[in-house]
């Protein structure tokens, strides 16, 4: 009877052992296909939000375009911000004329001279800078064709100046002998898309209306002061500016930088800045340049250069 009894045990054994197995199996392959459902709608929500995103950026220069072409061009604000809720979001938006930037293509050697004086370099320095920038720009002369690209062979760097205007600003970086340090410094002051020599200096930085020709820091100092109370309006900006007037323009333009930041109910956030071209074509405006998340861009470059 013993031995029967034994018997019985080691067969129920048997058949347990691999039901033991099979619930693991489906055990495992439960958490498994759950990670995977976690992470796809995980994945599918971080797509809904950039889908949302765009959409709300859309509307925001949307109703930017038709803020400042509902007025007279002379009467356009060079700078406004509004919000509005829209689709379980509350989107913020400010615009800026691309006029209170420095445009690389079109600022005169002196002020862009000035500028990296401005922004730390020495003066000899900051002149050789000046020179790259506008032989970048230039295209190549009949009596001197190979002038410029020279210097980039003479250097054994890989690239070649462009002898046309600056694509993006971001050609800052490849221009000869530029430090990527005051690059990093230059990018909040400049454009390509003002499309003018002079800078509106009632809504330039600092940094940018210290840049006009026959500036001092006297002169800054009390223009700064008072700017705020100055009305837009040519004699008013000469006499503020004196002999640095020259410089400085109160047209609006046509360009505008745009700043949009949607703050999601979820708690997801999201920013974008763009640049928009008010053309007066068939559409209220055209899309110049797109970025998303542009202060975690200069984050990730900042923190590469420390590694």
């Amino acid at each position: 009877m013993r031995g029967h009894i034994q018997a019985e045990h080691r067969e129920g054994g048997f058949i347990i052992i691999p039901v033991l197995w099979l619930l693991l199996t489906l055990a495992s392959l439960a958490g498994i296909l759950t990670v995977y459902l976690v992470n796809t709608a995980a994945a599918l929500s971080l797509d809904d939000d950039h889908l949302r995103s765009a959409a709300l950026v859309s509307a925001g220069l949307e109703l930017t375009a038709y803020e400042l072409t509902s007025a007279a061009k002379p009467l356009r604000p060079p700078t406004g911000s509004f919000s509005f809720r829209l689709d379980h979001a509350r989107v913020s938006v400010g615009f800026r004329s691309e006029a209170a930037r420095i445009d690389l293509n079109h600022a005169p050697k002196e002020m862009l001279a000035n500028f990296f004086q401005v922004l730390g370099a020495r003066a000899d320095d900051a002149s050789g800078y000046a020179d790259r920038i506008v032989g970048w720009r230039t295209p190549p002369s009949d009596d001197a064709p190979e002038a410029e690209s020279s210097l980039y062979r003479a250097a054994g760097v890989d690239q070649m100046p462009r002898g046309a205007a600056f694509a993006n600003v971001e050609e800052l970086r490849l221009v000869l002998n530029l430090p990527p340090a005051l690059v990093d410094r230059a990018m909040p002051f400049v454009t390509v898309f003002s499309g003018r020599r002079e800078i509106d200096a009632l809504e330039a930085a600092p940094e940018v209306v210290a840049s006009l020709a026959g500036m001092t820091q006297d002169l800054l100092k009390a223009f700064l002061e008072q700017r705020a109370t100055l009305h837009r309006d040519a004699r008013t900006i000469a006499s503020a500016l004196g002999p640095a007037h020259a410089g400085a323009t109160i047209e609006v333009g046509d360009s505008v930088r745009v700043r949009t930041v949607i703050a999601f109910d979820n708690g997801r956030q999201a920013t974008t800045e763009a640049v928009i071209l008010l053309d007066g074509g068939d559409d209220p405006y055209r899309i110049l340049s797109w970025r998303d998340d542009p202060e975690a861009t200069a984050v990730r470059r900042q923190y590469g250069k420390a590694q």
